[in-house]
């Protein structure tokens, strides 16, 4: 037993750099492990950075210095920022409220549909399984109403969560645009002067984070900008709203969509009940979905992600487990760091 975990030591770690690496590896785990919601604004910094490097990288191919690309691009993106939470801020906020009073009144148009339809199909539908059903609806609509005064209670240190963001974010991602080259000079004078694993990993990871983190940023935008034409053609009830929820779960892979999918229903059966606007506009939602799915996401990923449908599920299912929000918006690069690492290790031939 000694022998063969001597030999795998030896076999696999006998490498300074493969040893630097793992404990580097652990501790940035541990510490997003323990202080995670601690460093969440240097994160959101780190994803807005690599979202507008490649912008800044533009502009110094056209001629243009580093320190004034970085002033243009990131200025353009505040002013970018707060002309939209200007404006659609205040809609956002109206809509949300209107549609959490009207939940109620949704459960209960839902429970009146089933009803009817148990009147109308008694041979066919228990009354025991109606009664589950709409005791259900019930449950749930009084579960809404004690989260709505809950959340109205906590809402204040979210407030003050937010202010905290609204200042660290930018400066952070400011000083990450401005200062990148000494921060990676710095960073890299810590680590063994023979490093080609860790090359090799920092460089797949640089690409391929670095495009996904884009293409989800457009696709976020194209998604919510075409489900909001379509809405806004069917004259759907809180158009807006629904569509920055569906742009916001291209983030959640395959589990995004379907959450989102129960408002929309809900949403569209309360205003049209059973009919054809109904089917229209639940049609024309999927029809998106799945556009989305076969058409767009192919067309931005293509490169940037080469990893199995399963493999993803279950990197979203394991690190969202492991560190809630942050581990499902990072499920993908993460799952792409450990298929980097895979294949950048030393194998026996490299070490000896």
């Amino acid at each position: 037993m000694f022998r063969i975990v001597d030999t795998l030591l030896k076999r696999y770690f006998s490498n300074e750099e493969v040893v630097v690496f793992l404990l580097l590896l652990i501790t940035t785990l541990v510490a997003l492990a323990f202080w995670g919601g601690i460093l969440a604004p240097v994160l959101v910094a780190i994803v807005l950075a690599f979202l507008l490097q490649g912008v800044v990288d533009r502009l110094k191919r056209l001629g243009v210095g580093h320190k004034t690309s970085v002033f243009l691009v990131f200025f353009s993106f505040l002013s970018a920022c707060g002309v939209f939470i200007g404006i659609m801020a205040p809609i956002i906020w109206h809509q949300a409220v209107r549609f959490v009073q009207d939940a109620p009144r949704m459960f209960t148009g839902i429970r009146d549909e089933i009803l009817q339809f148990a009147e109308g199909h008694s041979e066919y539908v228990s009354q025991a399984s109606i009664n589950e059903i709409v005791n259900s609806l019930a449950n749930e609509s009084a579960n809404l109403g004690q989260w709505l005064v809950s959340f109205s209670l906590s809402s204040i240190p979210s407030l003050f969560s937010l202010m905290i963001y609204l200042v660290l974010v930018p400066l952070v991602m400011f000083f990450l645009l401005k200062d990148q080259e000494k921060i990676l000079s710095y960073l890299t004078s810590w680590l063994p002067k023979e490093r080609r694993m860790m090359r090799n990993i920092a460089h797949e990871m640089n690409e391929q984070i670095a495009n996904y983190i884009r293409g989800k940023f457009i696709e976020m935008l194209v998604v919510g900008i075409v489900t909001y034409i379509v809405f806004l053609v069917f004259g759907l009830r809180y158009a807006e709203l629904l569509a920055l929820l569906v742009g916001l779960s291209v983030l959640i892979p395959y589990i995004g969509a379907a959450a989102v999918t129960v408002p929309v229903v809900l949403v569209a059966f309360y205003q049209y009940g059973t009919g054809n606007e109904f089917l229209y506009v639940v049609a024309a939602y999927l029809v998106v979905q799945a556009l989305d799915g076969n058409v767009l996401v192919p067309l931005l990923f293509s490169e940037a992600v080469n990893l199995h449908p399963l493999a993803i599920i279950v990197a979203v299912l394991f690190f969202g487990g492991v560190w809630g929000f942050w581990g499902i918006f990072f499920a993908i690069p993460l799952a792409t760091l450990v298929k980097a690492i895979i294949n950048a290790w030393p194998d026996q031939e490299a070490l000896v």
